[in-house]
């Protein structure tokens, strides 16, 4: 069973930051893309994030807010987050992605919620 854990989650005010951070064993972490979904109350999970290859990738509502970095020493990657809107509001989940010829694997963290409020 392929564990990602993830940390950093609180609330937070409006206008601020946070940071998240996905732990994930070696095997996976080295081998993987890895990336940050959300799923905010009664909507689906969407993408946040993702960072492959030296790459980074986001979703259009939180450019330049939020930066994606890994640390490859450590085997984490890490998701700050700025200028928080309540919008942001969501649980967040860690992903690693790896596509194999014609096979995705797909592995997911437990969530972190991040609520967004004054």
């Amino acid at each position: 069973q392929v564990q990602l854990v993830e940390s950093g989650g609180t609330l937070v005010q409006p206008g601020g930051s946070l940071r998240l951070s996905c732990a994930a064993p070696e095997n996976i972490f080295s081998m993987y893309d890895m990336g940050w979904y959300r799923q905010a109350p009664g909507k689906q999970r969407e993408f946040v994030a993702c960072i492959s290859g030296g790459s980074t990738y986001y979703t259009h509502s939180v450019k330049g807010r939020f930066t994606i970095s890994r640390d490859n020493a450590k085997n984490t990657v890490s998701l700050q987050m700025n200028s928080l809107k309540p919008e942001d509001t969501a649980v967040y989940f860690c992903n690693a992605h790896r596509t194999w010829g014609r096979n995705e694997y797909d592995y997911w963290g437990q969530g972190t919620q991040v609520p967004v409020s004054s």
